[in-house]
């Protein structure tokens, strides 16, 4: 079993940037990281455009300097490839943390992965910090056809789908982002939204470009859509009562992400059922178990639009000053 004091898992941005706080303190904490460093940015759609400004997504006093005042998805990468190489950051890639529980004396947590070989690893930790994100936990339809091989939570890039009829399920950023790209690709595609007019969230300088594909006839855009099945060939969804169904050969279901709770609640953290939000003082980013806390989107609950990189990044601040205060009554 190996020993550690501080154990963060997940080594996105504001895991990484936590880490860089308690190694200013002199402590070296494990990131444990079922991908590898900054996993989620890699998943992202492969032309993405930070929302943020290359300098509101720097951690560590490490510059990001891009020549565009919004990176892209690969230079998001390098920089925090960087960072973590620089600062020589202790990450072990690919090992999924599969339980998290706490000693019965009360005293520290023991933790097991498991890596891409099945081979399993044990640890334990004084302190643990969980900054887990939430991409990889999306919200479903659950309608009938979703587990089909066509239907995708994730939106990559638009190529394959060149000549195909493509249904985008959702009407924000995401959305957007991808039958705009679709559209340039050539497919034809149909967007089904349940709200009645477009998002106000949606990126004000894609909005136009999107508002004019829909204008012109370019892109079938459906309001206040339900869809209600999906099948080989073909997508029910439903207006006010009345149903329709469209030739389909593939589907964007673009309905969101939420955190992934399974760590916490192994802990014993207490989930706000309205929220998402784990229980944890707003000061320290302690939970109510003594010695677990959370840092990044995870703090949100399902209101993920009020933490991102911008602000999670600094998160660790409190952390490592809790961690530190504890560290010295004992």
């Amino acid at each position: 079993m190996q020993q550690e004091e501080v154990i963060i898992i997940g080594a996105g941005p504001c895991g990484m940037a936590t880490a860089l706080e308690l190694q200013k303190e002199g402590i070296e904490p494990l990131l444990l990281e079922k991908g590898n460093v900054a996993q989620t940015i890699s998943n992202y759609p492969t032309h993405q455009t930070f929302f943020s400004s290359s300098d509101r997504l720097e951690i560590g006093d490490v510059p990001f300097i891009t020549e565009n005042k919004k990176p892209v998805r690969n230079q998001a990468m390098v920089y925090y490839r960087e960072v973590a190489q620089r600062k020589k950051l202790r990450i072990r890639p690919y090992e999924n943390v599969i339980e998290l529980i706490k000693n019965k004396n009360g005293k520290g947590f023991m933790i097991t992965t498991s890596n891409i070989h099945g081979e399993q690893n044990v640890y334990h930790a004084s302190y643990v910090i969980l900054a887990t994100g939430y991409y990889d936990q999306p919200n479903y339809l659950d309608v009938p056809g979703e587990s089909k091989p066509k239907v995708t939570h994730y939106f990559k890039e638009a190529h394959p789908y060149f000549g195909q009829n493509v249904v985008v399920i959702g009407g924000k950023n995401s959305s957007v982002d991808a039958t705009i790209e679709l559209h340039k690709a050539g497919a034809h595609v149909t967007v089904l939204y349940r709200g009645n007019h477009y998002s106000k969230s949606i990126k004000p300088w894609i909005l136009p470009e999107f508002e004019s594909l829909i204008r012109n006839g370019k892109v079938n855009m459906v309001f206040e859509a339900t869809v209600k099945e999906i099948s080989d060939h073909t997508l029910t969804y439903e207006v006010h009562g009345n149903t329709s169904t469209i030739d389909n050969d593939f589907v964007f279901a673009m309905t969101g992400y939420q955190p992934n709770y399974s760590l916490l609640r192994q802990a014993g953290v207490e989930i706000n059922k309205e929220t998402g939000k784990p229980q944890f003082d707003d000061e320290t980013l302690e939970t109510n178990i003594e010695d677990v806390y959370i840092a990044g989107v995870i703090a949100a609950g399902y209101d993920n639009n009020k933490v991102f990189i911008e602000n999670g990044r600094f998160h660790g601040i409190p952390i490592t000053k809790s961690i530190l205060r504890k560290k010295k009554n004992i």
